[in-house]
């Protein structure tokens, strides 16, 4: 795969970004963009008590859900835990004397806030300190209105980085495959009917925040991987394992075609024990039907690693080459 860094860096720099400069507020995109933080206990959902979804106020990807929300008396909002594990990107932050953990959108790379590891020992001890301007909430019922800070005829640049939408209140479940190069595996899940967003990444290795480079030598651990975000109304996880097998070969052991390296191994990577049942179960199926004679399909079924955002040039990938 030859894949030219710079260019398509400098694409994503004078369209992105600057889209999102247009349709946020100069708060927002301080925030999201230039990592600063907002005043406590002056910002808009640090006291919010409604019900619903908290989603990231530049690409849309839903963050956090109010069931986690707890009131830390910091004057941010706070929550014990993400929607997925897959829906956070982490970093180090050593801007400030102590080292802190800054959490960022895994989608589009929006700094959100910091972790930290002082939240209810009863709900796992985190606590993700996030600040509202990198948030756009979306209640449950429509009696629960919560303003907006967006413009609604604001351009939403969420449609630079995705192709896909679908309905605000769409029950959505993440899942998340590794099957050979994640240019061509991102695009092929993408073109599936019921498939909200498919963000390509780096997972189920050891070094944190790997760069595309550090995981092409080897020493990360990590194979490249997709995170699927789909409506369950319209795609069964079943039928997204259907398309896994499809796409690949997975009797290939830490390759793909002329792409070799433990980077291209083929994963089903877990998020529930429901989506371990239905893939081995659709593992078990494929090896009956003997497609491959002999040979041992070598699929990893394991429990989802930290999922980290590729760089920006690697996400739709053939469709910025039209």
């Amino acid at each position: 795969m030859v894949r030219n860094e710079q260019k398509n860096e400098s694409k994503l720099d004078a369209g992105i970004f600057d889209d999102a400069k247009r349709s946020l507020t100069p708060e927002q995109y301080a925030v999201t963009q230039q990592k600063t933080t907002e005043r406590p206990f002056e910002n808009k959902y640090w006291d919010n008590k409604a019900h619903g979804k908290y989603r990231c106020v530049v690409c849309g990807a839903p963050l956090f859900s109010s069931e986690e929300k707890f009131d830390s008396g910091t004057g941010w909002p706070s929550f014990t835990a993400p929607t997925s594990e897959s829906a956070l990107a982490m970093a180090e932050d050593t801007t400030q004397a102590s080292e802190r953990t800054e959490a960022l959108c895994a989608r589009c790379g929006a700094h959100l806030g910091h972790v930290f590891d002082d939240g209810p020992r009863e709900r796992g001890g985190k606590r993700y300190c996030i600040n509202s301007a990198s948030l756009d909430f979306t209640p449950q019922n429509a009696s629960e209105v919560a303003p907006r800070v967006r413009d609604p005829i604001a351009n939403d640049i969420s449609d630079a980085l995705t192709a896909n939408t679908t309905p605000e209140h769409a029950p959505t479940e993440t899942a998340t495959f590794a099957a050979g190069c994640f240019w061509g595996v991102e695009a092929g899940f993408r073109e599936l009917a019921g498939v909200v967003t498919v963000t390509v990444g780096y997972s189920g290795g050891q070094t944190k925040n790997p760069s595309y480079a550090e995981v092409c030598g080897g020493t990360t651990g990590h194979a490249e991987a997709v995170s699927v975000e789909y409506d369950s109304r319209k795609i069964s996880y079943d039928e997204l394992l259907a398309a896994f097998w499809a796409m690949h070969d997975p009797t290939e052991r830490n390759r793909q075609g002329p792409d070799v390296g433990s980077q291209y191994r083929s994963i089903i990577f877990y998020h529930t024990q429901e989506q371990e049942r239905s893939a081995r179960a659709s593992k078990e199926a494929f090896e009956r039907e003997g497609k491959y004679g002999a040979k041992t399909i070598v699929t990893e079924i394991i429990p989802a690693t930290p999922f980290y955002r590729a760089e920006e040039y690697h996400q739709q990938y053939f469709a910025k080459q039209r």
